[in-house]
């Protein structure tokens, strides 16, 4: 990990072949899109320009309704999945829910997304994304069927500030979580933070290059984003990520 220009920290990058042992091991890995790139199979670029393709969609995001903190900062979708080896099935429409042992801010009450869009969805490389993160996750509690939340993300600066994670410091109550980094511009801010959750140790970091993915552990690790600020004043900036969640035995609800 090294410093970029004053405040920024690069991520601690995993190789690929490594990122099981270490999520085994510590809770968390963080890879590139190379990285990434290899982790999918796929060919040299391919990842990159499938990134490149999804990203004009964060851009045609709706703005979340349900936030409690009064912003209007976030704008987002949400889909459902379920996967069971290779075979990825998008579930019908669903809303979030969390309970408010996870999310105090949040918790307990069901939020109905707009669903992501069927070009998404369809895409092979997304599929493969998801199968991907279904094999870590085995590999990390056991083979066995996954229940997958997907959630786009924008959090601008429009009021000043954006808050990524408004809920603090938390888990989500699942077994693993990815967090990867569609795009970031304008900003300042938005360093993720990784915190044993049983523990004092930590690590902090700031994703900067799309593509760029961290890796979760959910029951080992507390996780959170700092808000950002505009680079510029009167120059609206954001920051777009992709929150994928993977939950053996049901999807979280309210029964």
């Amino acid at each position: 990990m090294r410093a970029v220009g004053s405040f920024l920290m690069t991520p601690p990058l995993t190789p690929a072949a490594e990122v099981d042992a270490a999520l085994a091991a510590r809770g968390y890995a963080v890879v590139d899109a190379a990285q990434l790139g290899m982790l999918l199979e796929a060919l040299p670029g391919v990842a990159e320009r499938a990134l490149a393709q999804w990203s004009a969609g964060w851009s045609r995001l709706p703005p979340d309704q349900y936030l409690r903190d009064g912003g209007r900062y976030r704008q987002r979708r949400h889909g459902s999945f379920v996967i069971d080896g290779a075979q990825v099935t998008l579930a019908p429409h669903r809303a979030h829910w969390q309970p408010v042992e996870y999310n105090a801010l949040h918790g307990g009450i069901e939020r109905w997304f707009q669903p992501l869009e069927s070009g998404l969805v369809g895409d092979a490389m997304w599929l493969r994304l998801l199968a991907m993160l279904g094999e870590r996750a085995s590999a990390l509690r056991g083979a066995q069927t996954w229940y997958c939340e997907a959630h786009q993300f924008r959090i601008d600066t429009a009021g000043g500030i954006g808050r990524p994670t408004p809920e603090g410091a938390h888990r989500d109550g699942v077994d693993l979580v990815a967090v990867m980094l569609v795009a970031r511009s304008g900003v300042k801010g938005g360093e993720t933070r990784v915190f044993d959750a049983d523990g004092p140790s930590g690590q902090r970091f700031t994703m900067i290059a799309p593509g760029t993915m961290l890796l979760l552990d959910d029951a080992r690790v507390i996780h959170e984003t700092t808000p950002i600020q505009p680079l510029e004043p009167q120059r609206i900036g954001h920051r777009d990520t992709l929150v994928v969640t993977l939950r053996a035995g049901a999807f979280q609800g309210p029964g």
